[in-house]
């Protein structure tokens, strides 16, 4: 009605002005006038019918010749299978702490933050204040994923879960448009919202924002069959994103709340796994919407299509990723490569590249190892080159022997090389 009366408000000062001009134009200016109230009826008809449709959220059941069946077995057998890796317990927790700045540098660049990673990561190097919103932005994710990982291990999958990750995701954010904050953090919404690009209409009140996000934790929590569970993410993945409860943040808030049942499902962090579940979706963001919009139609084929692609992309991820379990492997590609860069590119002397190396060999050693590679100099000249490398925290002591040292590269310029070699072995999605 607003929109008929703006219409016919316009109308009215347009026809004093061709009133003036002579009788012809008027004729001819009212004709225009019919004709396009008819259109522009029309299209408001479209606007008011474009309503919320409900969408019934229940497991598929895919037929034995479904791919998807074939990828439920095999995330199965990544999912029991014990990693037998020989990483070293604070190594794989540098690792581990990088995959979840790549993990936060994806899912912020999926909603148009152009963060490079070099940018982000001299930040963590050189200890910088927070520049501006978008560094702001990728801080707030690694700290949510660190929460997650927490609250997950402790209370599992809850409401209070997700409205937390909401809250940390926007927090010290500008609302919209300025920012990609919220002025509500952590509350659902009370008004409409529309998702750019997709026809889909979510829950228009809070009342039913509330009543399907209960409906929503009640299905993740649900005891069903566990050949059902990986389904399960795919499935909330979409219902999240469908319901987009907040008023904004809702992509972010999704990304770790399947993070946060990945975790549930039993695919652990702490017993030496890393997960980095945003790769899927940051790899290619117009296959992740087409995909994910395909499924708000709620036809059987087009939720397979989505839950297909959804495990298919975390299977090819952790395929990739379980090999950094595997020493030997993250040795020769990525450790001793990033030294050898390090050299190259003057971070680190000649001297500092042979302890690092020593390092990295033993994993855990002590001076009397690298009193084999430097035989001509005496033990204090050892001690104070060791000394010097944990002042440039390339080094650190262990926590139960402090006499014991293994290498850092998670805050210093080590990080440089290591990026660019996880980059070479294509662990990272992102380009710059």
């Amino acid at each position: 009605m607003l929109l008929h009366k703006f219409y016919n408000c316009y109308f009215i000062k347009t026809l004093k002005l061709y009133i003036l001009i002579d009788n012809n134009s008027l004729y001819f200016f009212c004709y225009i006038y019919q004709a396009s109230l008819v259109i522009f009826s029309q299209q408001l008809m479209l606007i008011n019918m474009a309503d919320f449709k409900h969408l019934e959220l229940k497991i598929i059941e895919p037929t034995f010749d479904s791919p998807l069946i074939d990828l439920v077995v095999e995330l199965e057998h990544l999912r029991r299978k014990t990693l037998s890796g020989s990483t070293h317990p604070e190594i794989f927790f540098q690792l581990k702490n990088i995959f979840h700045t790549l993990e936060s540098i994806g899912s912020a660049r999926i909603e148009g933050n152009n963060t490079t990673i070099s940018e982000f990561i001299e930040t963590k190097i050189e200890n910088r204040p927070i520049a501006n919103e978008n560094i702001q932005e990728i801080r707030n994710i690694e700290l949510a994923m660190q929460y997650v990982d927490e609250y997950v291990k402790e209370r599992g999958v809850t409401l209070d879960l997700i409205k937390d990750i909401h809250s940390k995701i926007v927090d010290k954010l500008s609302p919209p448009p300025k920012g990609e904050g919220d002025s509500t953090p952590g509350t659902y919404r009370d008004c409409k919202v529309y998702i750019k690009g997709a026809k889909h209409i979510p829950p228009e009140t809070n009342f039913q924002v509330k009543e399907y996000m209960e409906n929503l934790i009640d299905f993740v929590n649900n005891d069903d069959p566990p050949k059902y569970d990986l389904l399960k993410v795919a499935l909330a993945h979409h219902r999240f994103m469908w319901i987009h409860p907040f008023s904004n943040g809702n992509g972010r808030t999704g990304r770790l709340f399947t993070y946060a049942m990945l975790l549930k499902q039993g695919f652990n962090v702490n017993i030496g796994r890393i997960l980095n579940p945003t790769a899927v979706f940051c790899f290619d963001r117009n296959l992740y919407n087409t995909n994910l919009s395909l499924a708000d139609s709620g036809n059987y084929k087009d939720v397979e299509k989505w839950c297909t692609y959804v495990l298919e992309g975390l299977k090819n991820e952790i395929d990739k990723i379980d090999n950094l379990s595997d020493y030997s492997y993250l040795k020769d590609k990525i450790l001793v490569p990033a030294i050898k860069y390090s050299l190259e590119m003057k971070y680190i002397n000649r001297q500092e590249s042979k302890i690092l190396n020593k390092a990295i060999e033993l994993q855990s050693f002590q001076n009397s190892d690298i009193q084999e590679i430097f035989p001509k100099k005496l033990s204090p000249a050892i001690s104070r080159m060791i000394r010097e490398l944990k002042q440039k925290n390339m080094l650190q002591s262990e926590k139960n022997n402090s006499r014991k040292y293994y290498i850092n590269f998670a805050n210093n310029f080590l990080i440089r090389g290591i990026i660019k070699m996880l980059a070479k072995e294509s662990f990272i999605p992102l380009k710059e």
